[in-house]
């Protein structure tokens, strides 16, 4: 295995792209787009790590409230201001961080677009 990286369906792309960058302070480092316009590939990093988002479409739609696709796990240096630079920007906090019995400091949010991330640092 040479590569591993998520790949988050959303239905407004752009938009999603600016919420990641902002709030998880990303930079989108490739975006390609359809005839329609529309996103079919880009790539986001955040500290050395990689994850691609694209706008839905008849092949791969968006999640739906209430699914729950993936559940990302993102280990950071300061998982306290990560998860409140998420709901700056409009995440919804599902678990506070706190330290866990399991030996990290860590919380889940769902990011405007149906995603769930965890956000964590071993104690």
């Amino acid at each position: 295995m040479t590569d591993l990286y998520p790949r988050l369906v959303v239905a407004d792309a752009d938009s999603a792209l600016a919420f990641y960058s902002a709030a998880l302070d990303g930079e989108v480092t490739e975006r390609f787009t359809g005839p329609d316009g529309k996103v079919q590939h880009a790539m986001v990093a955040v500290d050395g790590v990689r994850f691609a988002v694209k706008d839905a479409d008849d092949t791969d739609p968006a999640p739906r409230p209430g699914s729950v696709p993936v559940i990302i796990a993102l280990y950071v240096d300061d998982p306290d201001a990560v998860a409140d630079r998420m709901v700056a920007h409009g995440a919804t906090v599902l678990f506070p961080v706190a330290d866990h019995d399991y030996g990290e400091r860590g919380g889940r949010l769902a990011d405007p677009y149906g995603h769930l991330w965890m956000v964590a640092r071993p104690l």
